[in-house]
């Protein structure tokens, strides 16, 4: 019987990167992970993820699908056991939370 090596830390979190970056906020042509939506990643060793973000404002209209959607692709990542996505509004979002991709592709650069 084979046996799936256990996926670090550093593998499973540049997975979740990956995915994050194919989600986008509807109404702003820039992944969920470039915006600055995403505030902190954490993967225990026994492949729970948990994810802390924010929305663009506590009134965004995807604040009742959004965490849904992060949590469902999340939890196809090979090794991810389960998944808890935190909404937070503190700090909150501000346009210097964008990557510089992210501000160029808004014209903001």
């Amino acid at each position: 019987m084979e046996t799936t090596p256990e996926r670090s830390f550093v593998e499973i979190q540049n997975d979740a990167i990956g995915v994050l970056k194919t989600i986008y906020d509807p109404e702003i042509p820039v992944d969920i992970y470039e915006l600055g939506l995403i505030y902190e990643i954490k993967v225990t060793t026994g492949g729970e993820m948990t994810v802390m973000m924010t929305l663009t404002s506590p009134s965004c209209p995807v604040a009742g699908t959004l965490p849904g959607e992060v949590e469902a692709k999340l939890k196809g990542i090979p090794g991810v056991q389960g998944v808890k996505v935190e909404l937070t509004f503190d700090p909150p979002w501000s346009q210097d939370l964008m990557s510089e991709e992210a501000k160029l592709e808004l014209g903001f650069l």
